[in-house]
């Protein structure tokens, strides 16, 4: 199965963010990438990885049974 590579721009609008956050992402080598010659493309399932590894799950607290005190 091939990947697609998003530019920079996508990257960023996939994310919701701007191309510069993309940016420091690939030079502080925190993304994988794709480097054709000059320009830089990012694997679509790149960014999945990058969102599922940073995802946060919400922490279920056990009530108590009487409630808390106003």
């Amino acid at each position: 199965m091939t990947d697609r590579l998003l530019t920079v721009a996508e990257a960023g609008e996939l994310l919701g963010t701007g191309e510069r956050f993309v940016r420091r992402l690939i030079a502080e080598r925190r993304i994988r990438y794709v480097k054709l010659g000059r320009p830089v493309r990012v694997p679509e399932s790149a960014i999945t990885e990058y969102v599922e590894a940073r995802t946060v799950e919400p922490v279920r607290r056990a009530r108590n049974r009487f409630g808390r005190a106003a």
